[in-house]
């Protein structure tokens, strides 16, 4: 059974980083994709960044690209999302998913989902 485990949120200030991780385990990875999602508080679930397994290939949205890198470690099994700059608007629950393939920016697309981590970030 795959299970996906987030940590590493929190509370932090406008301008400060966080550095997310998302433990994988129950299967091997290596032919997956996996992404981060985050959902702010009245709003739809968003794409932010993903990764392919195999060759670390990603894929990140505008509102973040320059800002938060995504990467992963095969030996821990582990996908890690490290934002910068962070602003008010990132604050969210932030999921971890895994999908076959490649990296995908449609939830829809994503089989696996972790149980979020909040990150707030006060102005």
């Amino acid at each position: 059974q795959v299970q996906l485990v987030e940590s590493g949120g929190g509370s932090v200030q406008a301008g400060g980083s966080l550095r997310l991780s998302c433990v994988a385990s129950g299967r091997t990875f290596s032919s997956y994709a996996m992404g981060w999602f985050r959902q702010a508080p009245g709003k739809e679930r968003e794409f932010v960044a993903a990764i392919r397994w195999s060759d670390g290939y990603t894929k990140y949205a505008d509102s973040v690209k320059d800002r938060f890198t995504i990467s992963r470690d095969s030996t821990k099994n582990t996908v890690s999302l490290q934002m910068n700059s962070l602003k008010p608007e990132d604050t969210a629950v932030y999921y971890c998913a895994a999908r076959q393939g490649t990296p995908s920016m449609r939830q829809r697309e994503y089989d696996f989902w972790g149980q979020g981590t909040q990150v707030t970030v006060s102005s």
